[in-house]
């Protein structure tokens, strides 16, 4: 399956990354495309809000060491230069409102000189600042 594809089946925004995803399971569910292996087994399920969401990846240390423990596991490998078919971790606004919106962290997956990115609207492909990117090996 090549981002094409992938980007084109039904998405929809789901804490916990069970029947959709959220901004971290989103490129876990790439990568299971990619190589067969889902880095967030272990996690779908197992939460429902924002707040759970945020209380395991505090639990890791924070977005970056949450997502490179994952994705090490998977045998992903860190690069500087990203190319189409990454998974990263991007700076972005996220937040209901206009009033709520903050800057942080979410897991994208390159998408030519854009990275995509799931949030409640569905899937949306923007220019960002990336933190760390991570190649998958098949």
């Amino acid at each position: 399956m090549d981002i094409h594809e992938f980007l084109e089946l039904p998405h929809r925004f789901r804490w916990g990354g069970v029947g959709g995803d959220d901004c971290m399971t989103f490129p876990a569910s790439w990568a299971l495309k990619c190589v067969g292996v889902d880095p967030a087994e272990d996690l779908r399920g197992t939460y429902r809000t924002r707040e759970e969401a945020h209380a395991i990846v505090d639990n890791y240390g924070g977005e970056l060491a949450f997502m490179d423990s994952h994705l090490a596991k998977i045998g992903a490998k860190r690069v500087q230069h990203p190319e189409t078919g990454d998974i990263g971790l991007i700076k972005a606004m996220t937040g209901e409102t206009a009033v709520d919106q903050i800057e942080t962290q979410i897991g994208a997956i390159r998408f030519g000189p854009l990275w995509a990115c799931i949030h409640p609207g569905g899937i949306r492909a923007t220019p960002a600042e990336f933190v760390a990117v991570w190649r998958l090996t098949a």
